[in-house]
């Protein structure tokens, strides 16, 4: 017998970059963990929409739903390490911070402890979907993707290759090994319980070359087969990240003329299933062919703008007009928040700052735009757009619950009387945190939440 539960408030989501929908009386049907249907007005509900013993959950004045948030770049590993080494220059952040971080992921007890917080973090901040870099360890990253499965979180797991250009205690050994790792991480993720079918598994495994200074010709040709055998496999790794690792880059690969869109195009990485982590200094050459390719971008400005080493502003505007896909990452630790919120926060600080260095061309993002890059712009990253992201009818019940606050219980600016839908809204976005969530749900199962 089909599993029933209705919903019935406020809701607030977007339905393309320009348009945020606020409906004050809404009704959601969710089946099976799938959304049946979606009425917009109580005028509007017929008098057979659902039986009339379905649990209903109503929304009192104040709080409202969302769907849930969609995190297209994120090392697990990092997260005990958030806010280490800012300042630092990206290689020498991975050598004098990070690698030894994630190094301790080679003990399995410790990845689970630090994996089942990992999780329950960025659950309880209303992260519903994440794109997961794990460490280089086959058993750790097996344990990172039975943590996000029996926990309820939607997620991509990638086991980092990395047989190069890192000290001797992380590198692997061999990019057969890395290979052989990989394939081995995918079968795991793939017999785990609900995900044997990759289009509608709730874990996936994704490929992930650290980037191409860590990985030798051999090992990226392999990873590069790899995806050519399965066309169902996303692929992530970092792309133009900044200026020390893209010297590096054109350094050990010349042969590509300092262009990474060249790079990884000729070992079959770059498609609709790829996600490009950052994407700051990109010419109008390295665009035209993500574009082409209808590849996606991980838009990571907190991590940005705090290591790497410069003020670096990702072109995002360009990237919209031209029609190429963008979604919000953590980069949790390189970013030092868990928190959605604090990432949506930052890209409109970061998209300013890109109006002002571009002498205006590039128009700051809307407050509108950047929200749809938190949720329905990341599910096109990942190509999970027709099952997640927004509210329409057919999508699974991906969704957090809002509770906003009338006095000290929270950071969030307080609710007054008078404030209309859109005003709450705001408020919460721009000043909340994860004390203002009541419920997060994946596929209709609740996940996390203060209640």
């Amino acid at each position: 017998m089909a599993s029933i539960t209705v919903f019935q408030g406020a809701v607030v989501h977007s339905t393309d970059p320009q348009t945020l929908e606020t409906l004050g009386e809404a009704t959601l049907v969710v089946t099976d963990g799938r959304i049946s249907a979606f009425y917009k007005s109580t005028d509007e509900i017929p008098a057979d929409a659902f039986a009339a013993d379905a649990p209903i959950h109503r929304l009192p004045p104040g709080e409202f739903l969302i769907p849930g948030f969609v995190d297209t770049h994120n090392h697990a590993p990092q997260w005990p390490m958030r806010g280490l080494g800012q300042g630092l220059h990206i290689l020498d952040w991975l050598n004098e911070i990070t690698f030894p971080v994630e190094a301790r992921f080679a003990d399995p007890k410790y990845a689970a402890e630090m994996y089942g917080h990992t999780v329950d973090d960025f659950l309880r901040q209303g992260i519903t979907t994440a794109s997961y870099y794990s460490s280089r360890h086959l058993e750790g990253t097996k344990i990172l993707a039975d943590i996000c499965n029996r926990k309820g979180q939607r997620a991509f797991v990638g086991k980092c290759n990395m047989d190069r250009n890192a000290p001797d205690y992380i590198c692997e050994k061999s990019a057969g090994d890395s290979l052989r790792e990989t394939q081995e991480c995918i079968e795991h993720i793939r017999s785990l319980p609900g995900c044997s079918k990759p289009t509608h598994a709730l874990v996936k495994p994704v490929v992930t070359p650290r980037f191409a200074i860590s990985c030798t010709p051999e090992l990226l040709q392999g990873l590069g087969d790899i995806v050519k055998r399965d066309d169902t496999l996303a692929i992530q790794t970092h792309f133009n990240e900044a200026q020390q690792e893209i010297d590096a880059t054109t350094e050990l690969f010349p042969q590509f003329g300092g262009s990474e869109a060249d790079l990884y195009e000729s070992y079959g990485l770059l498609n609709a299933r790829s996600i490009l982590a950052h994407c700051t200094i990109m010419t109008d050459y390295e665009k035209e062919r993500i574009e082409a390719l209808k590849c996606g971008v991980a838009h990571c400005p907190i991590a940005n703008m705090t290591v790497g080493g410069g003020f670096m502003v990702a072109p995002v505007r360009d990237f919209l007009r031209r029609g190429i896909k963008v979604g919000l990452g953590t980069d949790s630790g390189g970013g030092w928040a868990s928190q959605m919120l604090a990432v949506i926060r930052q890209a409109m600080i970061a998209s300013n700052a890109r109006e002002v260095l571009s002498d205006g061309k590039d128009k700051a993002l809307s407050f509108e735009e950047v929200f749809y890059l938190a949720t329905l712009g990341g599910a096109k990253v990942l190509c999970l757009e027709d099952q997640i992201g927004s509210f329409a009818v057919g999508k699974e019940f991906d969704a957090v619950w809002v509770t906003t606050s009338t006095g000290l219980q929270s950071a969030m600016t307080p609710r007054e009387e008078k404030d209309s839908l859109r005003r709450i809204f705001e408020k919460y976005i721009m000043t909340g945190d994860d004390r203002n969530v009541a419920h997060v749900y994946v596929r209709g199962r609740r996940v996390a939440g203060i209640r």
